[in-house]
């Protein structure tokens, strides 16, 4: 049973105007919105979304190749995106689905044309500024055959938030040969619920890579996407690392389905918990040979908190190759003294290990991007420690 309540949040009469310059935005919310890698300046990026409470307030493609509307725009100009939209997640699924379906205040659509190798992130932000706002967004992806596109989605809230709720479905299509890097950055509040509802199809030769990163308190998140790869040699990647401190409650996890000949999986996660709770879900089905797939779960236990780890695999057919492992635990003494005999004192040797148990090098993020993840971490180890 679920222990939101969304009569607790006001999901109407929260609308702000049209901002055509992100630099004219407060400077508290900018700042917010930076931890989130949201690059208020706009430079090196293919095109910028930004929704604030119930609407948007920026929508801009700036790079040829690949278009960028409100989503409300795009199912009026698509004739409600036949094929699309509530495709792949289900709108009767929960009630947090059922909140978006009935009252959608916007979220992106993100179209890249045929062939279109998008050398520049789109970046998008769904921000809550206001107190109690209930938040409903519907993204559609669209990445056509034998083109590339990397999104980077910062979700923020604004400082001193007295509570919000996120309510965000997302759908994903990954064309013939296309390539999505999708790299979602949550930078949220200890007043914060969030309810992600996510799927995706990725066709022949297709790649979807998934990257995910939580190092700010939340006061209670559930996020689960799941993605079918149809296509022969379609890739899945998902990488996350997650910090829960104290308070903090997060339900996440990955699903990756392989349903054509040579397909391939990966889900590799790193999580913290410091004081909180985390549960870390992953499920790989293999439905198809030859296919592979392999499922990576570590956690660290650091001042108290608690890690679940649920590593699912399941084998329907003959000559799969799943594999998974796990590991939950405190940072092995042995380690620290190692350090500490070459200088370090002990809260440095422990701050060492822990960066290197959340380097984030796999995700192939952009620099920028890269130092804005190494300063949180260096923000959010007092919390850890």
């Amino acid at each position: 049973m679920d222990k939101i309540d969304l009569h607790d949040f006001r999901f109407s009469g929260s609308q702000l105007g049209e901002i055509p310059d992100l630099r004219q935005l407060d400077p508290a919310d900018k700042a917010e919105m930076l931890m989130s890698g949201v690059d208020v300046e706009e430079r090196e990026r293919a095109g910028t979304y930004l929704q604030v409470d119930h609407g948007r307030v920026h929508c801009k493609s700036i790079q040829p190749g690949v278009e960028i509307l409100d989503i409300k725009d795009a199912l009026k100009k698509y004739d409600g995106l036949p094929g699309y939209f509530w495709t792949q997640v289900d709108k009767d699924k929960d009630e947090f689905t059922r909140s978006a379906a009935e009252n959608l205040h916007g979220g992106y659509f993100v179209r890249t044309e045929k062939g279109a190798k998008i050398a520049d992130p789109v970046q998008s932000c769904l921000f809550l500024k206001g107190d109690m706002v209930g938040q409903n967004v519907h993204n559609v992806v669209i990445v056509e055959d034998d083109s590339e596109l990397h999104i980077i989605t910062g979700c923020s809230v604004a400082h001193g938030s007295k509570g919000a709720a996120h309510l965000g479905i997302s759908e994903f299509f990954v064309g013939k040969n296309a390539k999505l890097t999708f790299t979602m950055i949550h930078n949220w509040a200890d007043t914060t619920v969030v309810r992600p509802r996510t799927g995706g199809v990725v066709d022949e030769g297709g790649v979807f890579v998934n990257n995910y990163v939580l190092l700010k308190p939340v006061k209670d998140l559930q996020s689960y996407p799941a993605i079918r790869l149809n296509g022969r040699g379609a890739v899945a990647r998902f990488n996350s690392v997650i910090v829960a401190p104290k308070g903090s409650h997060v339900d996440s996890g990955s699903r990756i389905e392989l349903n054509a000949p040579d397909t391939r999986g990966e889900i590799i996660s790193r999580t913290i918990a410091s004081g909180g709770t985390i549960v870390a879900r992953g499920f790989i089905g293999g439905n198809s040979v030859p296919a592979k797939g392999h499922l990576e779960c570590k956690g660290l236990i650091l001042g108290g908190g608690v890690i679940h780890a649920i590593p699912e695999l399941l084998g329907s057919v003959d000559g799969v190759e799943l594999s998974h492992e796990a590991a939950v635990g405190k940072i092995a003494q042995e380690e620290i003294e190692y350090l500490m005999a070459r200088g370090l004192d002990e809260e440095e040797a422990t701050s060492t290990i822990v960066r290197g148990f959340l380097n984030v090098d796999i995700m192939g993020l952009p620099k920028e991007l890269q130092d804005v993840i190494e300063k949180t971490i260096s923000e959010s180890e007092k919390d850890m420690f």
